[in-house]
C-alpha cells in the first residue's frame, strides 16, 4: 500500500508540473487546468485511502459545500470581479494551511506519544505565519479591489518599523516555542501577530501594484501549503505547494520587471490613486471629441490596426463587441492584432482571460516585447480603457511613479484612438500626455456603447 501511495503521489506531481507547463500558453491553458485538477483528485483520493479514515461525513459535507461555492462563483462572478475572487481564494488557501498546522499542533499537544521534533515545531510556526499573513493580506487585497476600503495606499508614521518589530517578535516567539512546544499561548500570539502583519503589509499598496500583490499572495499560499506538508508529512502537499510558491515568485518577478520596479518598491513604495477605476485626477485641458463615424472613416483608410485592451474594457464588459469589430475589420482585409501589457488589468493575465472569454484567436494576442517595434509601422493604435501602460510619462518624467516602466509604444502609431470615459489619470495617478497628442482621437463614453456604435456604422458602410 505504501508503494502504491508513493506512485500515485508521484503521478500527481507529474500532472501538476505538466499542468503548469501548459498554463504558460493561452492555447493549452484549459488542458493544463484539467491535468492539474486530475493530479489533485488523485492525490486527495490516495490520501483518504492511505489514512484509512473511518468516517467520511465531514469530508463529504466539505466537498458538497465547497463544490457548491465554487460552482456558484464560476457562474455568478463577473470578469471584472475576477481579480478580487482570486485574491479571496488565495486567502482561503492560506487560512486552510494555518488551520491544518494549528490542528496538528493541538493533536501533538494532546498526545505526548506523537512528540515535538524540532523540525516539526519550526514548520508549524512557518505554516501559521505564512498562512495567516496570506489570509489577512488577501482579505485586504479583496477589500481594496472590491471598493470596500480605500484603494489608495494607506500609510502612517512608523509603519515599516512596526512591521519589522512584529516580524522580530514572531521570530523570538518561534524560537521560544521550539524550546518549549507545550507553551500554546506562544503559537496563539504568533497567529495574532501574523494576522496584523498581513494587514499592515498590504494596506500601503495602491491600485497600480495590485497585479503584483495578487501574484505574491498566490506565492505565499503555495509556500504555506508546502510548510503544512512538512508538518503532516505529506509529500504531494509539499510538492504542489512548492510548485505554486515558486511559480508565483517567478510571475511576481516578471511583473516587477514589466514595471521596472523592485519588489521592495512595490511593497513599500505606496504607489496608486484613491480612485480604483482610474477616473480621478482629470486634466483641465480640452481635447476634440470624436464620434463612431469619425473612427470608421479612419479605419477605412487604415491597413494595420493594433488593439490595446485595459481594465476599462473589463469594466464595460466590451470584449465581445470588440471581438466583433475586429472580425469585421479583418474581413475587410485589414491586419488586426492585440497588444497585451504584462500588468494590464487587475491581476496577472487579466486581459488574456478577458479576450479568451470572447473567443479571440490566441494567435492574434502579442506580448509587449513581441509587438512594440511594430507600432511605428502601424496605421492605428486602438486603445480601450488602458492608461498607465501607454503613458509616455514613463519614458521622460523622472518624478513620475511610472518612470522607467516599459510601456506599449502606442504613441508611435500614425493615429491613436482612445476609448475612455474621461481624461482621468490611471491607477498610478499620473496624467497621460497621449490624450492631448495632436494625432490622438478621443472617443469618450462607455467602451461597450462606443464600440457597439462603431460596429453599427461599419455594418452600414
Amino acid at each position: 500500500m505504501e508503494t502504491l501511495t508513493y506512485l500515485i503521489y508521484l503521478l500527481s506531481a507529474v500532472l501538476f508540473i505538466l499542468g503548469l507547463k501548459q498554463l504558460s500558453s493561452p492555447k493549452t491553458a484549459r488542458r493544463g487546468n484539467m491535468l492539474a485538477m486530475l493530479g489533485m483528485l488523485l492525490a486527495i483520493a490516495m490520501t483518504l485511502l492511505d489514512k484509512q479514515i473511518l468516517d467520511y461525513t465531514y469530508i463529504i459535507i466539505g466537498l458538497v459545500v465547497g463544490s457548491g461555492i465554487g460552482l456558484i462563483a464560476a457562474r455568478v462572478v463577473q470578469m471584472t470581479a475576477m481579480p478580487q475572487m482570486v485574491a479571496l481564494f488565495n486567502g482561503f488557501g492560506g487560512g486552510a494551511s494555518t488551520l491544518v498546522a494549528y490542528s496538528e499542533y493541538l493533536s501533538r499537544l494532546q498526545d505526548p506519544a506523537l512528540g515535538f521534533e524540532l523540525n516539526v515545531t519550526i514548520t508549524i510556526v512557518l505554516s501559521v505565519l505564512i498562512g495567516t499573513v496570506t489570509f489577512t493580506g488577501s482579505l485586504i487585497a479583496f477589500a481594496k479591489l472590491q471598493g470596500l476600503m480605500k484603494g489608495a495606499p494607506i500609510v502612517f508614521p512608523g509603519q515599516q518599523f512596526l512591521n519589522a518589530v512584529l516580524i522580530v517578535a514572531v521570530i523570538v516567539l518561534g524560537v521560544m516555542l521550539a524550546m518549549d512546544p507545550s507553551l500554546e499561548m506562544f503559537l496563539l500570539v504568533i497567529l495574532i501577530l501574523s494576522a496584523i502583519i498581513g494587514v499592515t503589509s498590504v494596506i500601503p499598496i495602491g491600485g497600480a501594484d495590485m497585479p503584483v500583490v495578487i501574484s505574491l499572495l498566490n506565492s505565499y499560499s503555495g509556500l504555506a501549503a508546502a510548510m503544512t506538508g512538512f508538518v503532516i508529512s505529506n509529500n504531494v502537499l509539499i510538492v504542489s505547494g512548492a510548485l505554486v510558491g515558486a511559480s508565483g515568485l517567478i510571475l511576481t518577478n516578471i511583473m516587477c520587471k514589466a514595471m521596472n520596479r523592485s519588489l521592495f518598491s512595490v511593497l513599500f513604495g505606496a504607489v496608486g490613486t484613491d480612485d480604483s477605476t482610474g477616473t480621478g485626477g482629470e486634466e483641465q485641458r480640452t481635447v476634440t471629441r470624436y464620434t463612431a463615424e469619425d473612427a470608421v472613416v479612419m479605419f477605412g483608410n487604415a491597413q494595420s490596426i493594433i488593439i490595446i485592451p485595459g481594465y476599462g474594457l473589463a469594466v464595460a464588459q466590451a470584449q465581445h463587441v470588440l471581438q466583433e469589430m475586429a472580425e469585421i475589420l479583418r474581413k475587410q482585409g485589414k491586419t488586426v492584432r492585440y497588444a497585451i501589457h504584462p500588468v494590464a488589468g487587475r491581476m496577472p493575465g487579466h486581459m488574456n482571460v478577458l479576450l479568451a472569454e470572447a473567443n479571440v484567436d490566441y494567435d492574434l494576442l502579442y506580448e509587449m516585447d513581441d509587438i512594440n517595434d511594430d507600432f511605428q509601422d502601424t496605421d492605428i493604435a486602438f486603445i480601450v480603457g488602458a492608461n498607465d501602460v501607454v503613458n509616455p510619462a514613463a519614458r521622460y518624467k523622472k518624478n513620475s511613479p511610472l518612470y522607467g516602466m516599459p510601456i506599449l509604444n502606442a504613441d508611435q502609431a500614425k493615429t491613436v484612438m482612445i476609448v475612455k470615459r474621461s481624461l482621468g489619470a490611471g491607477f498610478a495617478g499620473e496624467a497621460n500626455e497621449l490624450f492631448f497628442d495632436e494625432k490622438t482621437m478621443m472617443l469618450f463614453g462607455d467602451a461597450k456603447k462606443m464600440i457597439t456604435d462603431i460596429v453599427r456604422v461599419l455594418k452600414e458602410s
